[in-house]
């Protein structure tokens, strides 16, 4: 284990790297590009990892043109960083404690903080590469550019490649607004599209001409809401229309909903999906439609491990959470009064490490690496209190200096628990025994339909040609 020593030696590393934490949590900020389109914000985190003597090994990795793969040092045991960088439709604001578009027009925003998150990451990878190279350690760190989390995900494509499998551990960091290690388990998802192809028909002088697939899509909505009743609590199914027809004078030919499905492990989701399948179906039956159900992308349940979640413990407790200037405690409050939220600022301690059976709704591509490779991570204040991800208060917060040093924080933590798990050959083993034993041997199956080479939302000019 490090002792105190190392423990000054990896937090100055962090502090050397500073700059580069700070330099991707406000550039990323400003690009907030979206899921599938974060071209230049890709580029950016390659460029600075280049900067720092890393290795890009791979670029459009797993059929993601925004993903990429940068590697440091070579052996054994090797170590990854989960880094993200997609922003959020409609969420945009200026990094102010009120509500205000950008005055660019950027309507995106990361009101999830992934700008912060990607900061923080690269920030540790970079940090611990300081430290292997000074004290000739042998090992190899890894950088993973986590494109789309927020729709598709590329770490799903990563891990059907088998690009996680040689991994010792893999260490990740979200932005929050407590500071926590995330020894949960996330929900379970598959993401669905469902179609209904009909006929078009005047609806006001030959009605029976047609065939509505708007009536086809209500049908399945009223069906999966009578299917509500019969789920089990830990269920989650929550839809949008995406095509509900052009003009009220003409019968839809076409309608579309986006849906997810969540739950508590792969196996329940799966019954879930078979059940929405069948829904559609009987939809289109009953209006004389035909139904097309796409699952194109799913995500298993977020496995815990407790020797690294324990570890990942006592470094957030030694660091424990960023020290606030008045300032930045007055534009919390003013955030929290804007937004209807009690003003009680920023969290001032670390919570205790949770029970590895709580259960977050919320699903995360990280899920999928947690079944390949022992994984662990950790949540750090970059908002205020009582204020949540996706909104427009966590897009201004993680615009200002309270982020920043949310992202800095954590490249502490996840640097301190790096390095323990490239000198600490006990802990490796512990984190994978644990690993072996929560799988129990199974080999991690890709949720994608084989058939599915790259996410669907790939915007026309990075599909690969086919």
């Amino acid at each position: 284990m490090t002792t105190a020593s190392s423990f000054t030696v990896i937090d100055e590393a962090v502090e050397q790297a500073r700059p580069v934490i700070e330099r991707l949590a406000s550039e990323l900020w400003q690009l907030s590009e979206l899921s599938l389109y974060e071209e230049k914000s890709s580029q950016l985190v390659m460029d600075v990892l280049q900067e720092r003597g890393f290795t890009i090994s791979s670029k459009g990795t797993a059929g993601v043109p925004t993903a990429f793969i940068a590697e440091w040092g070579t052996g054994t045991p090797i170590i990854g960083f989960l880094a993200e960088y997609d922003a959020l439709p409609d969420l945009g604001n200026e990094a102010v404690p009120y509500r205000q578009p950008r005055k660019d027009n950027v309507t995106g925003g990361h009101a999830c903080g992934h700008n912060l998150l990607g900061a923080g990451t690269v920030g540790a990878a970079v940090a611990l590469k300081t430290l292997m190279t000074e004290q000739h350690l042998p090992g190899t760190v890894r950088v993973y550019g986590c494109a789309a989390e927020e729709t598709e995900g590329a770490k799903v494509y990563m891990a059907r490649a088998g690009l996680f499998d040689d991994l010792d551990v893999a260490l990740h960091w979200h932005p929050s607004n407590d500071a926590a290690v995330t020894n949960i388990r996330s929900a379970a998802v598959n993401q669905l599209l469902i179609e209904f192809f009909g006929k078009a028909a005047h609806a006001g002088m030959a009605p029976w001409l047609g065939r509505s697939a708007l009536h086809a899509a209500e049908l399945f909505a009223h069906g999966v809401s009578l299917m509500r009743e019969h789920v089990e609590p830990t269920a989650r199914i929550h839809y949008v229309y995406e095509s509900a027809g052009a003009a009220p004078n003409v019968v839809a030919d076409y309608a579309k909903i986006r849906l997810y499905v969540r739950d508590i492990d792969r196996a329940h989701v799966d019954a879930s999906t078979t059940w929405l399948r069948q829904i559609a179906e009987g939809a289109a039956l009953a209006t004389q439609t035909k139904a097309n159900v796409l699952l194109y992308t799913g995500l298993y349940d977020l496995l815990p491990n407790q020797p690294l979640a324990e570890r990942m413990q006592t470094h957030l407790e030694r660091i424990g959470v960023p020290d606030y200037s008045e300032e930045e405690l007055n534009f919390a409050r003013e955030l929290q009064k804007n937004f209807g939220a009690a003003p009680d600022g920023m969290a001032t301690t670390t919570e205790p490490l949770p029970d590895d059976s709580v259960f977050m709704g919320a699903s995360t591509d990280v899920a999928d690496v947690s079944w390949v490779t022992p994984t662990m991570g950790c949540g750090m204040p970059t908002l205020p209190l009582h204020i949540s991800v996706h909104t427009w208060p966590a897009t201004a917060s993680h615009g200002t200096s309270i982020g920043s040093k949310g992202a800095l924080y954590a490249a502490r933590v996840l640097a301190a628990t790096g390095l323990d798990v490239m000198i600490d050959a006990d802990l490796r083993q512990a984190a994978r025994t644990d690993f072996k034993r929560r799988t129990d041997g199974k080999p991690y199956v890709s949720p994608l339909p084989p058939e599915l080479k790259h996410p669907i939302g790939l915007p026309a000019w990075l599909k690969p040609a086919e």
